[in-house]
């Protein structure tokens, strides 16, 4: 039972090396959601990562033979720092396994902390698989990220001080889930002391690994995973981890990438500090659960659970945050192409900030025009559409198009008549050094490639647009072609931001 956790929970000591982290009031997040929001700083631990609580936890339990052996972690990084330091203070050889799209800059700290860095696949589940492969070698003790009792216990002190540092009512606790660790500790102490408290577990929606086994109740393995928040990355909730789960938390919220992004700007906002992705999940989903629920003047917890992101990604996030937030629509508008139509266009919008407008002409008829353009909600964004409807300007929303965000606003330039047999189709691919020739040389020479965007934004994948001129005659060719590259794709012909912008 869950309720065992409690006294592993009490007995976990950990404090020589693990820093009691603060709960802070956010008085801006506050003040805009209507309810008291605090904010539980793990990005303050010395690792700038709940993860050393439970890495530390479960090292000081090695046995002297274990430690004389060594150990093994598989991590995108923030357990393998926790890992790393842990072995330092104990004086313990420690060989990290991280995914080669980890991040740069958790890369660098391990191997500054003086762990050996083996890199290893594209995802954590392959550099799990050469983690277990070492261990069966070398006979070193494995360090598992979530699913070990001794680190769900270690990651469950956040609960034991977290309800001795909130004087007054508390009435709900918004937890990451990756692998499920924290979640886990954190409910399964939670419970024991405090039942009434709701706890709310939040997932990516592109690697809702709980969500889809609480669904089916039953752990099921993702096909695919996004990678963005890199730190929740996981395909599989951990056994031990969705035993607990199951029987503890109150509800599950998954949030979108733009979702996670206007959310580090919050977290910045109330404490000049910046989450990285999976530290900010938590924060995403409290303002998703408060907004389904139209929670009012309640007591609200939201665990930032880590700040290690590289720099470069900021630019990515910056991009995506005001959307992420309703306060900005994308939409691609016909007008007049004609003089003054632009002058009228933007007249009818006025008393609104224009973020973005990119044009070429195309038809001597009309005009397609890409915009931005600030709004105050989801509601405010409809009421636009419907006055630009009112006012006889065909209008589409493509806030929530991903190729319009992604490659569209950069490529808006003309279409080209020649190239009326051309299909279009997105990829993503893991970004690393050589992942872009690596994309090309698949590719190949099979067909002419009339379109090509790529853009490199510090995110774990990259993402290409490309149009190929394939004849009708050939076209049944194509399907066998997509698969045998192995990137993920997607069929954009019939996109309408392409339709409007780039179609031949």
């Amino acid at each position: 039972m869950p309720n065992s956790y409690v006294k592993r929970i009490l007995n976990a000591n950990i404090y020589d090396l693990v820093t009691e982290t603060p709960v802070d009031f956010a008085p801006q997040l506050s003040e805009r959601l209507h309810n008291r929001v605090l904010l539980k700083r793990e990005d303050l631990q010395p690792v700038f990562s709940f993860k050393l609580r439970g890495a530390y936890n479960r090292m000081l339990k090695l046995s002297e033979d274990e430690r004389a052996r060594g150990v093994v972690a598989a991590s995108a990084g923030n357990h393998a720092q926790g890992v790393a330091l842990a072995a330092r203070t104990l004086g313990v050889k420690a060989t990290i396994v991280m995914p080669r799209t980890t991040p740069q800059i958790k890369i660098r700290a391990v191997k500054a902390l003086g762990a050996k860095v083996v890199l290893a696949g594209d995802s954590f589940e392959a550099a799990s698989e050469h983690a277990a492969r070492l261990v069966a070698e070398w006979k070193m003790v494995y360090i598992h990220p979530f699913d070990d009792p001794e680190v769900i216990a270690g990651q469950g002190t956040v609960a034991l001080e977290l309800l001795r540092q909130i004087s007054g009512p508390l009435d709900a606790i918004f937890v990451c889930v990756g692998g499920g660790g924290l979640c886990a500790g954190i409910a399964a102490y939670v419970k024991f002391v405090r039942p009434e408290v709701r706890i709310i577990a939040v997932e990516p929606d592109d690697a809702a690994c709980l969500k889809a086994a609480l669904d089916k109740n039953r752990r099921v393995k993702l096909k695919t995973v996004g990678l963005f928040a890199d730190g929740a990355a996981v395909a599989q909730i951990g056994k031990e981890t969705f035993r607990v789960l199951k029987q503890t938390i109150d509800d599950v919220v998954t949030v979108s990438t733009d979702e996670i992004c206007a959310a580090i700007k919050d977290i910045f906002e109330d404490t000049r500090s910046i989450a990285e992705p999976a530290g900010a999940l938590s924060v995403a989903g409290m303002k998703k659960y408060i907004e389904q629920h139209n929670l009012k003047g309640q007591s609200l917890v939201a665990i930032v659970s880590g700040a290690n992101m590289n720099f470069d990604r900021l630019r990515y996030i910056s991009e995506r945050t005001e959307i992420g937030e309703k306060r900005e629509a994308i939409l691609a508008v016909t007008i007049p192409e004609q003089p003054g139509s632009f002058k009228q266009f933007c007249h009818l919008i006025h008393r609104r900030m224009i973020t973005e407008f990119n044009y070429r002409m195309g038809d001597p008829q009309q005009a397609h025009i890409f915009v931005g353009v600030q709004v105050e909600s989801d509601r405010d964004r409809q009421e636009l559409l419907d006055t630009l409807q009112q006012h006889g300007y065909p209008v589409v929303d493509m806030t929530d198009n991903e190729m319009a965000k992604l490659h569209i606003r950069y490529m808006v330039g003309g279409r080209v008549s020649s190239a009326s047999e051309e299909l279009v189709y997105r990829f993503e691919f893991p970004e690393r050094p050589g992942a872009l020739f690596n994309f090309l040389n698949k590719v190949g020479n099979s067909w002419n490639i009339s379109m090509f965007h790529y853009r490199n934004h510090g995110a774990a994948f990259g993402r290409v647009l490309a149009g190929f001129e394939v004849p009708a005659a050939e076209r049944r060719h194509l399907p066998a072609f997509l698969e045998d590259l192995g990137y993920e794709y997607s069929d954009e012909t019939l996109n309408p931001a392409y339709q409007f912008f780039l179609r031949g």
